[in-house]
């Protein structure tokens, strides 16, 4: 039994108009919306674990969407942001397009499982006719109304 997205990612962690225009600094930026709620986390543990897990693997999926994730002490379960970016970010994605939401993750190590039901859902959503809500959502709301209606085979109800 994996988590509901909208239990992973708060509507404090959701960042309309990254202002980061690198991969990087979008992590940054994002990384720190999750310390905010997760003051016990220490950030910059956080974006080297990032940092080295998109070393091994780009983690730019299709459709402009990056999935960027690692294993981190100081997270008591799962913490996530979403990032929005209207004009894309040069990711070096496998199909060479911009990335236009990254959902990032913070994990634990003992949420192994439920790390693969949640990416399964994102992979899940970026496939479906909820994406393009995401991408022009009007505010942070509006998209954790759309990850509400996701539900754990990653379907959504729109």
């Amino acid at each position: 039994m994996g988590c509901l997205l909208s239990e992973v990612f708060d509507t404090r962690s959701i960042k309309l108009d990254l202002d980061g225009k690198t991969k990087e600094m979008a992590f940054i930026e994002l990384i720190e919306s999750i310390a905010v709620l997760n003051p016990e986390c220490d950030c910059r543990d956080i974006i080297e674990a990032i940092k080295k897990r998109e070393e091994k693997m780009n983690t730019g999926i299709c459709s402009g969407v990056a999935i960027p994730r690692a294993y981190c002490r100081g997270i008591g379960n799962m913490a996530g942001a979403i990032g929005v970016s209207k004009e894309g970010i040069d990711y070096g994605a496998p199909d060479s397009k911009p990335v236009h939401v990254i959902f990032l993750l913070a994990l634990s190590e003992n949420v192994k499982e439920n790390h693969l039901h949640v990416l399964n859902q994102i992979f899940n959503l970026a496939h479906s006719e909820a994406f393009p809500l995401i991408k022009s959502a009007k505010n942070a709301q509006d998209i954790h109304s759309i990850l509400s209606r996701t539900y754990q085979g990653g379907r959504s109800t729109i």
